[in-house]
């Protein structure tokens, strides 16, 4: 069992450390932005890429949903999913592409039955990846906001209801 795949079943400590980098990198916002985000984000983008490809198999989005999804990469979803599983999981909760890898999002939703800070966001829909923001550092494009950013037409939806009373799968619309 590899470093990243022992703390990826710790989801809890996990999300604590990263309530604790998010609150810290938050902290340093002003000064930061007095520094300037690019000068920043040369210095914090390599460390950062060996750390997440080390614990998460991170593929450096620019939009990290970490926390949003059990501690666990939807990018490394062969189809790149983000919100939830195709409709091709198999029975024994292996991937359809790769059937010797278990499905990301079977990984995340059990994970994050673990996570008390962040474990309820499974719930919320996450928009498209923009692949501008690729490569870059995803602290950085959190606090300028860049990650946020949604492509029109999707404003107004923000959750995702994953099983009902009927543990059938709806998405809910709510306009701001």
């Amino acid at each position: 069992m590899s470093l990243g795949s022992w703390l990826r079943d710790r989801p809890h400590f996990l999300e604590i450390v990263y309530k604790a980098a998010e609150n810290f990198v938050t902290r340093l916002d002003p000064l930061i932005s007095w520094i300037g985000y690019d000068r920043v984000e040369r210095l914090i983008t390599p460390p950062e890429e060996i750390a997440k490809e080390i614990v998460f198999d991170c593929r450096m989005c620019g939009q990290c949903i970490l926390h949003s999804t059990g501690m666990t990469c939807p990018m490394t979803c062969p189809k790149h999913i983000r919100n939830g599983p195709c409709g091709g999981v198999r029975g024994n909760g292996h991937c359809e592409v790769k059937p010797e890898m278990r499905c990301v999002w079977v990984e995340a939703y059990e994970r994050s039955l673990h996570m008390p800070i962040y474990g309820t966001e499974m719930t919320q829909l996450q928009p498209p990846v923009n692949k501008s923001l690729r490569g870059r550092a995803a602290w950085i494009t959190m606090l300028t906001g860049e990650d946020k950013e949604v492509p029109a037409g999707w404003e107004g939806i923000s959750e995702l209801t994953i099983l009902d009373a009927d543990h059938t799968c709806w998405f809910s619309s709510q306009e701001e």
